[in-house]
Order: C-alpha cells, then structure tokens, then sequence
C-alpha cells in the first residue's frame, strides 16, 4: 500500500467503512442506491447520532458517559410532563436542554472535580436514572409518558418531528447542522484544541495552561446537552416515551458509533466526522440484520463482533504508527 494510501486510510477509514457496508446493504436488499435510502439512513441515525455526538467529546478527553441512555428516557418522561401541563414547545425543549445539562454537570463534577472514575460515576447514575423514570411512571399508575394529543401545540410539534425539507428529514438536518458546529469547534476553536490536548497528555495539558477540571465538567455538560437536543426530538418525533424501553442500549450504541467512526477510546485521537459515517454504518448494520431476517435475539450479538473489530483495528493501526 502507498504511503498516500496509507495516509488516506488512516484519516478517513471511516469513509471507507461506511461505504463497504453501504454496499453490502444494498446488495442484500436487492436495492440501488437512491436518494430516498440516504434520507432514510439520515433519518434513522438521527437521534442516536445526537447523543453520539455528545459522548464523542467525552471520549476524545479520555472518559466515557454510560448514563446517556437513561439521562434520555428520564429527561423524556418529565419534559412530557412539562409539555402537558404548559402545552409550550419552547418549555419543552427549554426543558430537556436544561435537564440534559443538569445530568451532564452531576457526572462532570464528580469527574473532573472529585476525580472519580466516569466508569464508575456513569454506570451509578444510568442505575439512578433508569430507576427513576420508572418510578415515577409507576407513581402515575401508567405504563408510559405520552404527549397528550388533545393539546393545540402537539401537531406543531408533531409535525416538526416528522415533516421535512426539500426531502431531507427536519431531524436530519438538526443533526447534521449539530455536527456541521461540532466540527468547527474541535477543529478551529481553543476549546476543541484543548479537549484533544487533555486527551492525548492529561499531565501535558495541564502544565500548558488547559483548566482540566472546567475542560472536564464542560464536555459532559455538553454531552448533556445533545441528550437533552435527542430527547426533544425523540417526543416530536415518537410523541411518547417507554421508562423501560426507551434509549436502552443507547449508551452502548453511542459508544460504538464513535469507536466505528475512528475515535480512539484511550482519547486525543478522532474526528467529529467520523461519528457521522460510524452513526449511518451503525443504523445501516441494523438494517442488515433485518433484511437478512435474523432472529431480533441475536441483533447485539452482531453490533457486539463489530464494536470488538473496530477496537481491534484501532489496535493495529496504533501499533503500526508506533
């Protein structure tokens, strides 16, 4: 391979892998690729592609966020609540931005103030949270948080969640506006410089000026954020949240839409960009797996081999840069 091969494969891997399961998709669904089918993988991706975007920055410092799936289902259940009793679609987003922050803060504080292990800070408040939103869903003797339909606002919102422009899903381009500013940020910005720069030498960065406790808490306040952005779009879209099912697995999912879309877990290393193309292969593998008809049981046993070969090829291309 040359080295301007080489050079490209080891930038955009991410391109090339999306592409070969692009292809293979199509091939098994007996399709051509058509405009549809991309505004149908943007849509699909959307939501998970949100919060993939968030836990992004947490794992470009190093760290990881296992609670995003059950920040998302309870900032869901009480934004809900909220819309109900306001019937305002601004105090509904207000609202799960707000929560999404508050989430994201708890776990940063803990992280980068008290020094805890976000391993072990995550995997207690995705148990805390998942906990309560059922709670409180059992509390209102109901099986599930639904936008009440009766309300003037919910075919405003309704409709935003499931309308689009010139084709292109509302929700796409919110995610694809959200990652257009991601990208700009990491690249061009001071902060993205030193989100990189505590990733890659923790010790480094903080003797050249970076406030590693504020840079910490500051990318899962914004991780937050993009939960709470996800969860907004989850009620517009869906109008209704399941305590129990709702962003299960999110955490996990998110995780591998950035490891496939080249972030190194150990951090320093990545592009927001690949998050995108690792969010659209993650939802295409999906789409694989249902059109090959396999048993839905075995669904995270084929996300899993992937997830263990995108680590694995991350292992070999750090071992051949060394």
């Amino acid at each position: 391979m040359s080295d301007k091969l080489k050079k490209f494969w080891s930038l955009y891997n991410f391109i090339v892998v999306f592409l070969i399961i692009f292809i293979a998709y199509l091939i098994i669904n007996g399709s051509a690729p058509s405009w549809t089918t991309i505004t149908n993988i943007l849509l699909h991706s959307s939501i998970l592609g949100t919060i993939a975007l968030g836990q992004a920055l947490i794992v470009l410092t190093g760290d990881i966020d296992l609670s995003v799936g059950s920040s998302f289902v309870l900032a869901g259940g009480i934004a809900i609540v909220v819309f109900n009793s306001t019937n305002s679609i601004f105090l509904l987003l207000l609202c799960c931005l707000a929560l999404g922050a508050a989430f994201g803060f708890i776990n940063g504080l803990m992280v980068g103030k008290f020094k805890m292990p976000s391993f072990i800070v995550t995997l207690a408040t995705m148990l805390i949270y998942r906990s309560l939103s059922q709670y409180m869903m059992n509390e209102m003797g109901e099986t599930r948080y639904r936008v009440d339909a009766s309300l003037s606002k919910y075919y405003s919102l309704f409709n935003f969640g499931n309308g689009s422009f010139l084709t292109i899903s509302l929700l796409s381009i919110v995610w694809i506006l959200l990652a257009v500013f991601m990208i700009y940020m990491t690249n061009s910005m001071k902060y993205g410089k030193r989100i990189y720069a505590l990733g890659s030498n923790p010790k480094g960065a903080m003797l050249a000026g970076v406030n590693v406790v504020w840079t910490k808490i500051s990318v899962f306040v914004l991780c937050g954020l993009t939960v709470g952005l996800s969860t907004f779009m989850k009620i517009a879209k869906d109008t209704s949240f399941d305590p129990a099912t709702s962003g299960k697995n999110y955490e996990l999912y998110s995780i591998a839409a950035v490891v496939i879309g080249g972030i190194s877990m150990s951090g320093g290393r990545g592009k927001i960009l690949g998050v995108v193309f690792g969010t659209m292969s993650f939802t295409l593998i999906d789409k694989i797996i249902t059109a090959l008809g396999m048993n839905a049981l075995l669904n995270d046993t084929v996300k899993g081999v992937i997830l263990l070969a995108a680590v694995g090829l991350q292992m070999i291309q750090k071992k051949s840069r060394d």
